[in-house]
């Protein structure tokens, strides 16, 4: 007999296959659809032929591409172009609406995928606009709403929630492994040395292949190793001290710069 954990998965699977082949089929600018998803689902790598702007309400969504990986706290959304092939990976209960845009409704979209901060208008927006296509999709009203956010769409700012990875298999490795376990007393010295590189070598060639320096994809990552923790409910202290941070101070100016907000806001968003 299949355990319930991997029935529950089957189903989840299935459904969202039924909701990618119903988007395929679906005519019109824009379409709205909400999803409900447990804790520690995954949904599995697709792709489909309309831009996505995915906004969770609630919990933390991280999104994967063969380039790197973005993590979705609450106030941000993920805007996924077409014919990218990506997963989701869902940590806590996450109530989800995704609007999924056509290419050519959209003018000047972000060509990549990105983390984007969504103001409290465009959040109103997402959420009226899912509630009404559930209704009635060609009602005048919400034509409206759907064209004035195909209009915001582009003009979301983008913010530093990104991990991309390194294609060089080494450098890869060794932020993979950090991202298994990391620390924000990581260094350059230590990095170049297992690779057994200058450090001048080392930083040129991390910035070349991530786009960011050493200091700010660590801190990155550490910050996607926080976000799911806080999210499950553990102190703010356990886990600056597990990532290394000599205070919470410190952890919360790091938080709060990657974020906007400090991680006490950030669980009451999230709750």
């Amino acid at each position: 007999m299949p355990n319930r954990d991997t029935a529950a998965q089957s189903e989840h699977d299935r459904l969202h296959l039924e909701r990618v082949e119903w988007l395929e089929r679906t005519e019109g600018a824009l379409v709205a659809l909400l999803s409900t998803h447990p804790d520690g689902y995954r949904v599995p790598v697709h792709r489909h032929s309309r831009a996505q702007l995915l906004y969770a309400v609630n919990g933390v969504v991280m999104v994967v591409t063969e380039v790197g990986r973005w993590m979705v706290p609450p106030d941000h959304a993920m805007w996924i172009p077409a014919w990218i092939d990506h997963s989701v990976e869902i940590l806590g209960d996450v109530h989800m609406h995704s609007i999924y845009a056509q290419p050519d409704a959209l003018k000047s979209a972000p060509p990549e995928p990105r983390a984007v901060a969504v103001p409290p208008f465009v959040r109103a927006l997402i959420v009226e606009i899912s509630g009404q296509a559930e209704r009635d999709a060609a009602d005048e009203r919400f034509l409206l709403m759907a064209t004035l956010l195909l209009h915001e769409i582009p003009r979301l700012r983008e913010v530093p929630l990104a991990l991309p990875f390194p294609h060089e298999p080494r450098l890869a490795a060794l932020c993979r492994s950090f991202v298994q376990k990391p620390s924000s007393r990581a260094t350059i010295g230590q990095w170049a040395g297992q690779l057994g590189m200058s450090r001048r070598s080392f930083t040129r060639s991390f910035h070349r292949q991530t786009g960011l320096s050493l200091s700010t994809w660590r801190q990155q990552a550490c910050l996607f190793a926080a976000l799911p923790r806080l999210a499950e409910g553990e102190p703010v202290t356990r886990v600056a001290l597990d990532l290394g941070y000599e205070s919470v101070p410190a952890f919360t100016t790091m938080f709060r710069r990657m974020t906007g907000i400090s991680p006490r806001r950030y669980l009451q968003k999230a709750g």
